[in-house]
């Protein structure tokens, strides 16, 4: 897995970062991690800092002035990547909800099976869903269902965040011109790698939802994705 980086975005997550490092490093100690805070108030940071002296070389930090959501932590690293000759590139979440073992799976689909673009898929082979209540397992469910009626992309998890990209996505992407930067954002960049003829493989994972920390979903990050995903479409076919 030479040349392969996992971003991390986090805001809050010093139950949890130490741990997910150790456990992403721990699948293969060839790729690198690459840590975007949202200068945590819980010195999720300082954490990251300590750790690095232990992963010299493969922890990187990138530390923003405050909270601007996952969509713009996400087109930072992409960024950082690209500067970089990192050739496969993973969204990751911090609390486990992404199992780690997994990674080997998307970057396989990718560097073996030829996909441009692999998502640890919760919805490709059923709902493997674990610990959500039934309200969001439905509501997540549908919203995917809602975003293949609209968007017409042949992908069962619109939503998910657990992706692996080759480079050649990101830079074929104007990530400039990425709106988005909540739930609709994961969204915005399949629907991009689908309108670019990019191959893309979902591959079945299961996602625990986290058992440390808070989420940070919230009513407007739906709310853009549900109307997000129509505005999308609609500037889409006028450019058409």
């Amino acid at each position: 897995m030479l040349n392969t980086v996992v971003i991390i975005p986090t805001f809050n997550e010093i139950e949890n970062i130490e741990a997910i490092i150790r456990t992403v490093f721990s699948q293969s100690q060839d790729l690198h991690i690459l840590i975007v805070d949202d200068n945590s108030p819980d010195l999720t940071g300082a954490k990251v800092k300590e750790l690095k002296t232990e992963f010299d070389g493969k922890l990187f930090l990138e530390t923003r002035k405050e909270k601007s959501g996952l969509g713009t932590a996400y087109i930072h690293g992409f960024k950082w990547c690209l500067e970089r000759n990192y050739q496969y590139i993973f969204e990751m979440d911090a609390d486990f909800s992404h199992d780690p073992k997994d990674i080997i799976r998307l970057y396989n689909a990718c560097h073996l099976e030829g996909a441009s673009l692999s998502i640890g898929s919760r919805y490709v082979t059923g709902v493997n869903v674990v610990n959500w209540p039934m309200g969001r397992v439905l509501m997540s469910y549908l919203a995917s269902k809602y975003v293949r009626f609209i968007t017409g992309m042949d992908i069962q998890d619109t939503t998910a965040g657990y992706v692996c990209y080759k480079r050649e996505v990101l830079e074929t992407i104007d990530l400039n011109k990425i709106k988005f930067i909540g739930y609709a954002f994961q969204i915005e960049m399949k629907f991009k790698a689908y309108l670019k003829g990019f191959k893309i493989i979902e591959v079945p994972v299961i996602f625990t939802d986290r058992t440390r920390g808070e989420s940070k979903l919230s009513s407007s990050i739906i709310s853009e994705a549900i109307f997000g995903v129509i505005s999308m479409k609609i500037k889409n076919l006028f450019k058409k």
